[in-house]
């Protein structure tokens, strides 16, 4: 199986584990793993904003990623999230690091800068360019300011061959629907918004890289598959089961969710790097209930 099929499916965004010391939990870096990987899920992206990467140290991403790496032990693809406001910083990380363990990479539109549709392309035609990994876009104009427009990604697409795909996270079903119909051949779309994820498939995608996955990866990955095997009225009414979760895990932040829902799991402890800040207790209460609930079904 090629890559492209590989990443295919569900795909987790991560988070990272921490103690209440704010060290890395490594111990609980393998209990994640092995829960995703049993729970049915295809491929894990390490790093990611789930993944709190602009809360950790140089040293410290050396370190997590090679947890994760052990951790995996080549059972499925790792994606590795790679992104910045500064395109020269990227260039020079792409140049020095080591991907050793990795199969691809997610690079997330740069941040607070805004830049014009030009200044995106020559952003990641220059990575394109000096990435040893093929790449995957990300755009979440929540988070960054800006967005990545169907025109811009289809002509990355088209321009750079190791540009796989793109992990659209806009929410805006229109836009996502002119990729889909304007894309080449064998470019992945793949939903960044697990709210819209079954009908972004439905409408022609390919997978999704979830947050929610990463607490019921069992139940979100089959969802994923029903509706990748065309069972729509199956995967809308896995959907409706869990649009509650959904809207729990994201009321007050991610990762500040995830990390609650997980930790009532006993997967990790309830612990975030500010500017973060864990939910509150009555969310707290209010998502393990309804995790406790869900699990029962």
């Amino acid at each position: 199986m090629n890559l492209i099929e590989k990443l295919k499916g569900t795909g987790v965004a991560v988070i990272t584990p921490f103690l209440d010391d704010l060290t890395i939990d490594l111990k609980s870096i393998n209990q994640l793993v092995d829960f995703l990987i049993d729970g049915g899920v295809d491929y894990i992206v390490v790093q990611g904003t789930t993944g709190e990467s602009t809360s950790l140290s140089h040293e410290e991403k050396i370190l997590s990623r090679q947890a994760f790496i052990k951790a995996n032990n080549n059972r499925v693809p790792l994606v590795l999230g790679l992104g910045s406001n500064n395109t020269g910083s990227i260039v020079n990380d792409l140049k020095i690091s080591d991907f050793s363990g990795f199969s691809a990479i997610l690079s997330v539109t740069p941040y607070y800068n805004r830049p014009s549709q030009k200044g995106l392309y020559n952003h990641y035609s220059l990575i394109s360019d000096n990435s040893p990994l093929p790449v995957i876009l990300y755009n979440v104009p929540k988070r960054t300011g800006c967005n990545l427009l169907p025109e811009t990604v289809i002509k990355l697409a088209n321009y750079n061959k190791n540009i796989i795909g793109i992990k659209e996270a806009s929410g805006n079903l229109d836009q996502i629907s002119k990729i889909i119909e304007n894309r080449p051949e064998n470019f992945l779309i793949l939903s960044g918004d697990d709210d819209t994820a079954v009908q972004t498939i439905i409408s022609g995608g390919d997978g999704v890289i979830s947050v929610a996955a990463g607490c019921i990866p069992n139940y979100f990955s089959k969802m994923i598959n029903y509706a990748l095997s065309n069972d729509v009225n199956r995967s809308l009414d896995s959907l409706e089961k869990i649009k509650y979760l959904l809207d729990l895990l994201f009321r007050e932040g991610n990762p500040s969710g995830i990390k609650s829902a997980l930790s009532s799991i006993e997967l990790c402890k309830n612990v975030v790097r500010l500017p973060l800040t864990t939910v509150s207790e009555e969310l707290q209460n209010e998502i393990n209930n309804t995790l406790n609930e869900l699990n029962k079904q």
